[in-house]
Formats: C-alpha cells, structure tokens, sequence
C-alpha cells in the first residue's frame, strides 16, 4: 500500500473517532492540532486504526508515537 492511500483511509478513521468531517491529517499532525484527541481518544483511535488495517500496535509503539507520520511507518512496516 502507496502512503498516500493509507491516509486517505487513516483520514476516514481519524474523522470516524473524533466525528469531524474537516480533519485531515498529514505526517507532522499531533493530538495538539486535533481539539478531542486527549488519552481516552488515543485509545479509542488506536483501536479503530488497528482494526482499519488488520494491525496490533505493541504498548511501546503506543507511548512513543509521537506525530501520525510515525503511525503511519509504523502500520506500513506492518503491513508488509
């Protein structure tokens, strides 16, 4: 899967989760730039990712994600 398909879909799930439309994430997006994303979001938005891709997020890649650009690294080397 090309990186610009998984956003497209990533997009869908992020405006799933936090039920707007208008959100549109790239690589460098964080929770600060997202107004509902606080740690029950997190949660909830790392389960509807999992569950988009056919993927499981170990507890380190959870912590340490830092931006979506690593989330979406991450899912792709899953995803190979």
């Amino acid at each position: 899967m090309k990186r610009e398909e998984l956003y497209k879909r990533l997009n869908g799930v992020f405006q799933e989760v936090f039920d707007d439309e208008k959100i549109l994430v790239n690589d460098k997006t964080t929770a600060d730039d997202i107004e509902d994303w606080d740690s029950l979001e997190h949660i909830n938005l790392v389960v509807a990712v999992e569950k988009e891709f056919g993927i499981k997020f170990n507890m380190g890649e959870v912590t340490t994600m830092k931006n979506v650009g690593e989330m979406v690294d991450i899912i792709l080397e899953k995803m190979v």
